[in-house]
């Protein structure tokens, strides 16, 4: 297979990387424990944790869960935004041999119990302002241990009780709920747990590179959320990949710990990669950002610190871009911007640079890729609208739709060959088939054209996925809710272009009942999908456009619009 991209990789970095690095995840985190104790992990609301703290509380709430009957393999779902516990659960639950299911804080109570039933979830640790959420679905799910985390908890006696005064009656953000307890369940507060499991002994557990880490949901290829089994060895080798791309420009600090702005949500694997696990083996702090959309907040939050690396989406770069107070920050320490999630926009990457003196370096992945496949080279500071070359250990071939390599400067479909690529989706076996070819590459679904050089430019979307904001949306998921509403008749879902989230997503429907107004379906997309599932626009239409079978043409809607 020709490889001409290694012939352009920046100095330093190598074609194959050390992806064997750590036997596990659990191992990774452990080792860092050891070599960092003494060093900062992470900062929230200016608390500051070592990660000598996150090796005895990982410790605590792993022993405790095994003292519940959890057995290695067992999944537990973790429900919260950027705090310090969403660090703590993810070593401890690993380290005990149980595997990761990241939830998105914001489901509704349809998305959340799809997801709890799918990955058969026994243990959830949610932070009480989404329980709720989880009172709707307890009794039909089998969720046996429920983790009730305050944003507080973490933060040190006075303040912590200060926050959670001012969340619960101040701010009022914990919706009253009422969790149902019986022989079978339990609901145990997070400092309980902390002080139970550290008077318990965290059980050794043989994890190997073959073990679970994580269920990672995403839409696959139909709409329907399955979760991306991402293997030990998957998110070892994809940190370790990332790695070797970035160390010639991180030997740049002169070896003192980095600083990672985690404003991303940790349950997207972006921030999981990047920011949690690179984090990790850097012995670098992230610095947790429980709510990025507060951006004067989060600009506050900035001016306290030197901060070296910062991952984000198009979004989160255009409106700090844009920011007045942003603009007078101290960026002498930034050395890598790294964009991902979805496109990032040449008026974004020039503004950026422009104020921080700092290239946003785009890369592509997908939760199947755990996630990185491609990134720019950090060196080139021109935006030129590319996915940048194949990361150390990663092949990258362009295919047509009967699975043969095109000629370089032709479009096809981009497919993924590497350590980092999913051992399958959860329990789908024909879903896992349709998108994995027979010598091991993985069908991403976007289009893509490969240079002389082997840098990739993206040039359409084989799937009819909507990416708003660097989340996927899927449209089949939209029309099957959307249509069980009374006085739909049919309806479909398309992504159109948009200033602010890259893509929004339409929806058309056609009604059975003349009386059906925008606001009812406004109204049944704020019950049943999170923020950035919910159609911006509704267009009412008499017909949708059919093939000869009956399918809806969603190709002809986006081109009338």
């Amino acid at each position: 297979m020709l490889t001409p991209w290694l012939d352009h990789y920046p100095t330093g970095v190598p074609a194959v990387a050390d992806v064997n690095a750590y036997s596990s995840v659990a191992e990774l985190l452990e080792s860092a424990f050891r070599r960092h104790a003494n060093r900062d992990a992470l900062c929230c609301m200016d608390r500051r944790l070592r990660y000598r703290d996150i090796d005895e509380l990982s410790s605590a709430l792993g022993a405790w869960l095994q003292s519940r009957g959890l057995v290695a393999g067992d999944r537990v779902a973790i429900m919260m935004p950027n705090l310090p516990q969403y660090l703590v659960a993810i070593a401890g639950v690993l380290r005990a041999g149980f595997v990761v299911v990241n939830v998105n804080p914001l489901y509704t109570a349809r998305e959340l119990e799809h997801q709890l039933t799918d990955s058969g979830a026994v243990a959830l640790i949610v932070l009480e302002s989404f329980a709720h959420t989880v009172e709707e679905v307890m009794e039909r799910v089998a969720v046996k241990h429920v983790i009730l985390a305050s944003v507080g908890d973490l933060l040190g006696f006075w303040r912590g009780h200060f926050v959670n005064f001012a969340v619960r009656h101040v701010k009022r953000v914990v919706p009253e709920f009422r969790l149902p307890l019986d022989a079978d369940r339990s609901v145990t507060r997070f400092n309980e747990v902390m002080e139970a499991g550290s008077r318990m002994k965290l059980r050794r557990t043989d994890i190997v590179a073959d073990d679970i880490a994580f269920l990672q949901y995403t839409g696959g290829t139909t709409g329907v959320s399955k979760g991306a089994v991402l293997l030990h060895r998957n998110l070892v080798a994809n940190l370790m990949q990332t790695f070797a791309w970035f160390k010639p420009t991180l030997d740049s600090v002169g070896g003192q710990p980095l600083t990672i702005v985690c404003a991303l949500p940790l349950y997207h694997i972006f921030a999981l990669t990047i920011c949690a696990l690179l984090g990790a083996h850097l012995g670098a702090m992230n610095l947790l950002i429980p709510n990025p959309r507060d951006t004067a907040g989060l600009v506050r939050t900035l001016a306290k610190h030197r901060f070296n690396m910062f991952p984000a989406v198009n979004t989160l770069f255009n409106a700090l871009a844009h920011d007045t107070e942003f603009q007078r920050l101290d960026f002498s320490g930034l050395v890598v911007s790294n964009g991902g999630g979805m496109a990032v926009q040449q008026a974004t990457a020039e503004r950026w640079l422009k104020v921080t003196g700092c290239p946003i370096v785009e890369g592509y992945g997908l939760s199947e890729t755990s996630p990185v496949a491609t990134s720019n080279r950090l060196d080139v500071t021109a935006f030129d609208g590319s996915i940048g070359l194949p990361l150390p250990s990663t092949e990258i071939a362009i295919r047509d739709d009967d699975g043969k390599d095109v000629p370089l400067g032709s479009p096809g479909e981009i497919c993924i060959k590497g350590p980092q690529v999913m051992a399958g989706y959860w329990q789908r076996q024909d879903e896992t088939a349709s998108v994995m070819t027979p010598d091991g590459f993985f069908k991403s679904g976007d289009i893509g054209v490969m240079d002389a050089g082997g840098s990739i430019r993206i040039v359409d979307r084989k799937k009819d996925m909507i990416l708003v904001s660097g989340f996927n949306v899927y449209p089949t998921e939209i029309e099957q809710v959307v249509s069980l509403r009374p006085g739909v008749l049919e309806c479909a879902a398309i992504g159109i272009p948009d200033d602010r989230s890259g893509e929004a997503v339409k929806l058309f429907v056609v009604r059975e009942d003349p009386t059906l107004s925008e606001a009812d379906i406004s109204a049944y997309c704020r019950d049943n999908f999170t923020a950035y599932k919910r159609p911006k626009y509704i267009e009412f239409r008499d017909e949708l456009p059919k093939s000869n079978v009956g399918k809806i043409l969603r190709r002809e809607l986006r081109t009338s619009v």
